[in-house]
């Protein structure tokens, strides 16, 4: 067995070049051994991500704070306890609301990733 253990506070919270007020830590990374990897993004109050696409989907998990997430042609409101989908290929976005952090985990397949930041609609 191939098991990898390690604590979530020796792992760098990274600025997203591409989102506003928004980090991300990569708790597992692609290659691993698994077939999947995790990451957890945290998003400032007002912060967020652009339109944009992945190659690979995506699954999610609300971990605490609220936001409107743009998937495809429709934006729902999430909030802690959520979970998302988010297919491959599928434009999406995100807004953090209120006064709390957003913050979630997202699980995606452990194959190569491509993101396309898209224009505004």
């Amino acid at each position: 067995m191939d098991a990898k253990v390690h604590g979530a506070r020796d792992l760098p919270l990274e600025p997203v070049a591409a989102g506003k007020g928004t980090t991300r830590q990569v708790l597992t990374r692609r290659g691993d051994g698994a077939g999947f990897h995790m990451r957890r993004f945290v998003m400032e109050p007002g912060g967020g991500m652009p339109r944009h696409r992945n190659e690979v989907e995506h699954q999610q998990y609300v971990l605490r704070g609220r936001a409107t997430v743009g998937i495809g042609e429709e934006a729902v409101s999430v909030e802690a306890g959520t979970t998302l989908h988010i297919p491959a290929g599928v434009p999406h976005w995100y807004r953090a609301e209120g006064d709390e952090a957003f913050e979630f985990l997202c699980v995606v397949p452990d194959d190569e990733d491509r993101i396309e930041l898209l224009e505004e609609e």
